[in-house]
C-alpha cells in the first residue's frame, strides 16, 4: 500500500491534547457557579480588594500612617493642605491621614484573621478528625474538653490571658486560635461520623489499610469543603474579635494603625468629627459583609445538596 500523501501526510500522526486533570475542571466549575451569584460576587470583590489594600498598602497609602501634624487636626473629608495634596477621608485628632490609617489597618485585620483562622482550623480539623473516626472515649473526651471552652465568656478569657501576657500581635493570634477551634471541631466531627459509615471507608477498613492512612486518604478530603466554608465564615468573626479587643484597648497597641483603636480614638469626637469614627467603621462593615457573603456562596456551591 502507498504511503499517504498529500495534506494528510504533511500534517503527521494526529495527537490528542491530554484532558485536563478532574481536580483542576472541578474547580474550574465551582468558580463558574460561584460568580453566579452576585452576592457571593460582591463578596469576592470585597475580599480581593481588601487583600490588595493590605499587601500594597505602602503603595498606594497617599500619607504616611504615622506621621502627625497637630496644625491639621481634625480636617474634614477632601481637605486639601498648604502643599495641595488632599485628605479624601479628613484627618484623625493627631493630623494623621485617615485613608492611609484604614488602607494599614486592613494588613492588622487580614494578618489577625488568617493567622487566627489557620492555628484554629488546623487544631479544630485535627481533633473533630480523631473524636468523629475513632469515637467512644475519645469523642467524649474531645468533646466535653469543647463544652468547657464554650463555657467561658470569650472576650473576659481573652482579657485575661492578655492582661496576663501583655497586648500585641502575636498574643491576640494565639488567643482567638486557641480558642476558636471548637466550631470547626464539631462541624468536621459530624461529617467524618457520617463518612466513616460509606462503602468506600468500609472497603478501605476490610483491605487492612491503617487508620491513619484512611483518615488522610478517604476521610479528610471528603470533610474537607465544610471545614473550608467554616473557615471564610469565622474569618469575618475574627476580625470583629480583633477590632473588639483593640477598641477596648487590649489588642496592638498605638501607634500601629487598627480599626479597633481607631474606632476608640473617634468615639471622643462624634459631636465634632463624626468622620473620625465613621470610616472605620464603614471598613469593618463593608470587610465582614464581603467575607460573610463569600462565604454563604461557597457554601450554596459546595453543598451537593443544593442547586444554583
Amino acid at each position: 500500500m502507498a504511503p499517504p500523501t498529500g495534506t494528510a501526510a504533511a500534517a503527521g500522526p494526529l495527537v490528542l491534547a491530554p484532558p485536563r486533570p478532574f481536580a483542576e475542571r472541578e474547580w474550574v466549575r465551582v468558580m463558574t457557579r460561584l460568580v453566579r451569584r452576585r452576592t457571593a460576587l460582591f463578596g469576592l470583590i470585597v475580599v480581593l480588594a481588601v487583600v490588595a489594600a493590605a499587601v500594597f498598602a505602602s503603595l498606594i497609602s497617599p500619607f504616611d500612617p504615622l506621621a502627625q501634624d497637630i496644625g491639621q487636626r481634625l480636617k474634614e473629608p477632601g481637605w486639601q493642605d498648604a502643599q495641595g495634596r488632599i485628605h479624601p477621608l479628613g484627618t484623625d485628632h493627631l493630623g494623621r491621614d485617615i485613608l492611609s490609617r484604614i488602607i494599614h489597618g486592613s494588613r492588622i485585620a487580614l494578618s489577625v484573621g488568617l493567622a487566627a483562622v489557620a492555628i484554629s482550623g488546623v487544631l479544630g480539623m485535627a481533633i473533630g478528625l480523631v473524636a468523629g473516626y475513632f469515637g467512644g472515649r475519645v469523642d467524649d473526651f474531645f468533646m466535653r474538653l469543647a463544652d468547657i471552652q464554650l463555657a467561658f465568656p470569650f472576650i473576659l478569657l481573652a482579657i485575661a490571658v492578655i492582661g496576663v501576657l501583655g497586648p500585641s500581635l502575636r498574643n491576640i493570634i494565639i488567643v482567638i486560635g486557641v480558642s476558636s477551634w471548637v466550631v470547626y471541631a464539631r462541624v468536621v466531627r459530624g461529617e467524618v461520623l457520617s463518612i466513616r459509615e460509606r462503602e468506600f471507608v468500609q472497603a478501605a477498613v476490610a483491605l487492612g489499610s491503617r487508620d491513619w492512612r484512611i483518615l488522610a486518604r478517604h476521610v479528610l478530603p471528603n470533610a474537607f469543603t465544610p471545614w473550608l466554608v467554616v473557615a471564610t465564615l469565622d474569618m469575618a468573626r475574627v476580625i470583629l474579635l480583633e477590632s473588639a479587643l483593640c477598641f477596648l484597648g487590649v489588642g496592638v497597641q498605638p501607634p500601629t494603625p487598627t480599626w479597633g483603636g481607631m474606632l476608640a480614638d473617634g468615639r471622643v469626637y462624634l459631636s465634632t468629627a463624626l468622620w473620625l469614627a465613621t470610616f472605620p467603621g464603614l471598613a469593618i462593615l463593608v470587610t465582614v459583609l464581603g467575607i460573610n457573603l463569600l462565604g454563604d456562596g461557597l457554601r450554596d456551591t459546595l453543598d451537593p445538596r443544593l442547586k444554583v
